[in-house]
Order: C-alpha cells, then structure tokens, then sequence
C-alpha cells in the first residue's frame, strides 16, 4: 500500500513523536535509577563508614589490649625470671646452708672425739701392781712409767731425779711404796750406798707387809755389804730370815751369809 505524501509525513511525525516519547520515558527512568543507585550508594558509604569507624575503634581497642598483653605478659616474663633467680638464689642457699650443715656436723664430731679422747686422758685408769690393784690418773701414771723407763735404761741419776719428783707431785699416790723401793734400787745402782740403806730401810719401815719388803731387805744387805758393814749386813740378813722366812729373798740372803767375812 502506498500512502500519500502528506500521509506518509504524518506517519512520520507520529513515530518520531512515539520515539520522542519512549526517549524522555527511558531518560526518567534512567535518572530515577540513577538516583536510587546514588543513594543505595550514599547508604552504602554510610554504611560502609560506619562500619570502618566500628572496625577502626574495635582495631584500636584490640591494639590497646594487645599492648596491655604485651606488658602484662612482659611483666609476668619479668616476675618469672625474677623468680628463677630467686629460686636459684634459694638452691644457692639450700646448698650452702647444707654444707655449713655438714661442716658444723663434721665440727661437732671433731670436737666430740677430742671431747672423748681428753676425757679418756683425764679419766682414771686401773693398774695392777705389786700383787695390788687401783685407781691412777692418766699423767700419774705416766710420770711413773717415764721413771721406771729410766731405770730400766740404767740412767739411774735421771731415776732418782724423777722418782723424786713423783714424790713430790703425787704424795698420796698408790704407787708410793713402789716408788721408795725403785728409788731405793736406783740410789744402789748409782753406787750411793749410804742413801740407798736409809731408803730401803724407810720402805721396809713405812711397808712391811709390801710384796717387795724381803728384796728389800736383802738390797740393804748388799749394801752395807758394798760399805765394809759385814756386821750390819748379818743382822740384817738375820732380819730377813725371820720377818719373811718363805721367801726367796731369805733363801738367797742365807747363801749371801755365807759369803759374809765375819767380824
């Protein structure tokens, strides 16, 4: 079909007028899109902001406690350490304290044992002598072994020194007896015939009944003997015979008799 001239200019108008039309609707459109984009997007900014300024205060907070942990974890490796070294300071001293422990327990015992050996040095010992037996100090004791040694070794000078000596040490000791007869032997051995006679004689005075009073005896006998006093040597000898009659020394001072000069 074909349309007039003026018909088809018409037709024209009318689509461009539709065109026109459909146009300005699609520009509303698009500028109301626009619009709601824009503000869903403002929104979403806002939104997005707020959420950054929650994220930044809670990252901030977060960054505040982590400093707070750091220094209370600081603190704690701090107090741990200073804890170790008090620990160790208190092995230190447990160990220390141990060895003084051991050093005091090992003194004590030094102590104690020196404790027990003066007192073993002071304590009276038993000695048997003579046939008897009693009760002595440790230095008494020992003063008369030390004498008797040097009898023993012939020093009779150094006898008669310390056997005086004991005497005047220890004037009541039970070795008394003992020591006036060991003196008296020590003067005869050092040829002091004289001295020898009066102490053989205080002995047998001061102790008759002593195991040693016939020996000593009989020594006095030798030595006056030993002086040219075969008078005083006879009585003497007949003293001992009828004072101790069963005694060795009676026997062996009737044979000394025989060998006497008379006069």
């Amino acid at each position: 079909m074909r349309l007039a001239p003026h018909g088809l200019v018409a037709a024209l108008c009318l689509v461009a007028a539709a065109a026109q039309a459909q146009g300005l609707f699609d520009d509303k459109e698009a500028r109301k899109a626009i619009v709601d984009l824009r503000g869903q997007v403002a929104v979403n900014e806002e939104a997005t902001k707020g959420r950054l300024t929650a994220l930044e205060g809670a990252q901030a907070q977060v960054i505040e406690q982590l400093t707070v942990l750091r220094r209370s974890l600081l603190d704690l490796n701090n107090q741990i350490e200073a804890l170790r070294s008090e620990i160790a300071r208190l092995r230190g001293d447990h160990e220390q304290t141990g060895k003084d422990i051991a050093e005091l327990q090992r003194r004590q015992q030094d102590v104690g044992a020196a404790m027990d050996t003066r007192l073993r040095k002071l304590e009276p010992v038993k000695v048997a002598l003579d046939g008897a037996e009693f009760m002595v100090d440790p230095d008494e004791k020992r003063a008369y072994d030390d004498a008797m040694a040097t009898i023993r070794g012939g020093e009779f000078d150094k006898a008669v020194a310390a056997l005086a000596l004991f005497q005047r040490r220890f004037p009541a000791s039970p070795y008394l007896n003992s020591v006036r007869y060991w003196n008296a032997n020590a003067l005869y051995g050092k040829r002091d015939y004289k001295e020898a006679i009066a102490a053989y004689r205080a002995f047998v005075a001061g102790a008759p009944d002593h195991p040693r009073a016939a020996e000593a005896l009989l020594a006095l006998a030798n030595s006056q003997a030993e002086m040219k006093d075969n008078r005083g040597a006879r009585r003497t000898i007949d003293e001992l015979v009828k004072a101790y009659p069963q005694s060795e020394a009676a026997q062996a001072g009737k044979e000394r008799l025989a060998t006497l000069p008379k006069g």
